[in-house]
């Protein structure tokens, strides 16, 4: 069975089948750069990473695109309020571009730390304003949009498939209910393409209409359409988007094109924080740089990264998750046992004898990736292939603790870590960090300071003492194994 996605403008589960053979394009809905990226944007875009991977992974040329909303996003999420990028620019005494500079850096920054594989491209909502004018005169050409006042609004009874994404129609879709009143609209579901600029506002431009600037669902279309074609593959983004943004987009891209927009909508679910939705005014709005420092009064300790990045993929992109203290602390944990297993199988690989993998051991490792593949093809079920990587670990460390692992048993072992858990799930490092390798250095100095005291105990014929070594160290996970000759070698349990 090949990759099948949920779709969720049929509502359903399908088999994936790009529109070109190989290649597939996807396009996500990135961040507004006003402030540091929070628990909301992790869960969103480590899911995103994941399907992009795993892609590539199953041998598709992916291109990949995460846009940068840097202007057109109101206070609102509608066509009235402030742009919010303008509001906190004003709050930090920044002009706009800088703070959009700013906090772009400070995302990149974040999600490296999360393991998300840098984007082929990143375009930016004020980078494309040109393509934005051209997309609005094409529509008001077409009788999709109307001007007013120097404002442009897209009239949705002209557009038939409106509400079709999210189940919603014309008539339903009351005024003030996420789409905002304005006495200049015909129909109250009707969206801004462009809106008039007041002289004061800073971030304003030139177009057919008068001084002004882009509607925030605008940009998405424009630099999907123009990296990807006007039929893309897939478009991925926050369940929060479905109504009112990609509604919009499907109506003015199919408008202006008279071709289906895109041929698989994938949603990730929200996040909350213990059991209530994330907001400043709760206290409990947590950025990941908070997140990653401990630095926050929810959270006791800091925590890895790749253990937040484990924690998100304990549940399913479709499903929501809760983040706690208590469910921090476990998936670093479990993180914390998997990079332990991945260094000792490193590190036994150079003692292990020279030997071919075991067949039976090559055995449960064919399960275990094909347990692995059929959960990933089932729309992504990380939850489940974060459990093989788990089985695995047991395997390694089962194999470790009896002494019989051959040199090729432990390079296929460590081939899938890497395969698996590195290249598809992004929560095993290739290395690990410098201060990682401190510790390791100062292990290897103290452990073998003890075995050096053990070895002059059996010297003397004091077998009590070199036991009681022996049972300290394995008190601490360190396992002893005397080998012919006198050699006394150590590895981690």
């Amino acid at each position: 069975m090949g990759l099948r996605l949920h779709n969720t403008l049929g509502r359903k589960t399908e088999e994936f089948k790009p529109l070109q053979e190989g290649r597939v394009g996807v396009y996500v809905c990135g961040p507004t750069v006003y402030g540091h990226a929070h628990l909301g944007h992790a869960k969103s875009y480590v899911s995103f990473d994941i399907l992009v991977r795993y892609l590539r992974y199953l041998g598709f040329a992916v291109k990949d695109l995460p846009n940068f909303t840097d202007v057109g996003q109101l206070t609102d999420d509608a066509d009235e309020g402030e742009d919010t990028l303008a509001v906190a620019a004003i709050k930090e005494h920044k002009h706009p571009m800088a703070l959009a500079e700013y906090y772009t850096a400070s995302y990149f920054k974040d999600m490296d730390e999360l393991c998300c594989v840098r984007p082929d491209i990143s375009p930016r909502a004020t980078g494309h304003i040109p393509e934005q004018i051209a997309l609005v005169k094409t529509l008001v050409d077409k009788g999709f949009a109307y001007e007013v006042n120097g404002s442009v609004y897209f009239e949705v009874a002209r557009f038939p498939g409106y509400g079709k994404l999210s189940g919603r129609s014309v008539d339903e879709m009351q005024a003030g209910a996420r789409v905002a009143v304005s006495t200049e609209k015909k129909h109250p579901a009707d969206f801004a393409l462009w809106k008039k600029a007041e002289p004061n506002h800073i971030m304003q431009w030139y177009s057919p209409w008068g001084w002004g600037y882009p509607g925030w669902h605008l940009e998405c279309s424009v630099m999907s359409m123009k990296y990807l074609g006007e039929t893309i593959d897939i478009h991925g983004g926050g369940i929060e988007n479905q109504f009112p943004h990609h509604e919009c987009e499907i109506a003015q891209s199919e408008a202006a094109n008279g071709v289906p927009f895109v041929r698989y909508w994938l949603h990730n679910n929200m996040v909350t924080v213990n059991g209530r939705k994330m907001g400043k005014s709760l206290n409990n709005f947590i950025n990941l740089k908070e997140l990653f420092s401990g630095e926050h009064q929810l959270l006791s300790r800091p925590y890895d990264p790749l253990a937040v990045r484990q924690l998100i993929l304990q549940s399913h992109y479709r499903s929501p998750i809760d983040f706690s203290d208590a469910a921090l602390a476990a998936a670093q944990s479990g993180y914390d046992r998997i990079k332990d297993a991945v260094i000792s199988v490193r590190k036994q690989i150079e003692n292990a004898p020279d030997a071919l993998a075991c067949a039976s051991v090559t055995c449960e490792l064919d399960s275990l990736r094909q347990k692995f593949d059929e959960a990933m093809n089932d729309d992504l079920n990380t939850a489940v292939a974060l459990s093989v990587i788990f089985e695995l670990v047991k395997l390694a460390n089962r194999l470790m603790d009896a002494g019989s692992a051959t040199a090729g048993t432990l390079r296929a072992i460590e081939e899938m870590f890497n395969t698996l858990g590195g290249s598809v799930l992004g929560i095993v490092r290739n290395e690990y960090s410098q201060a990682g390798a401190a510790d390791d250095a100062l292990l290897d100095h103290l452990v073998g300071m003890m075995i050096t005291q053990r070895q002059e105990a059996r010297a003397n014929k004091d077998f009590a003492t070199s036991d009681a070594i022996r049972d300290k160290l394995l008190a601490f996970g360190v396992v002893l194994e005397d080998k012919p000759g006198g050699e006394c070698t150590w590895r981690r349990k």
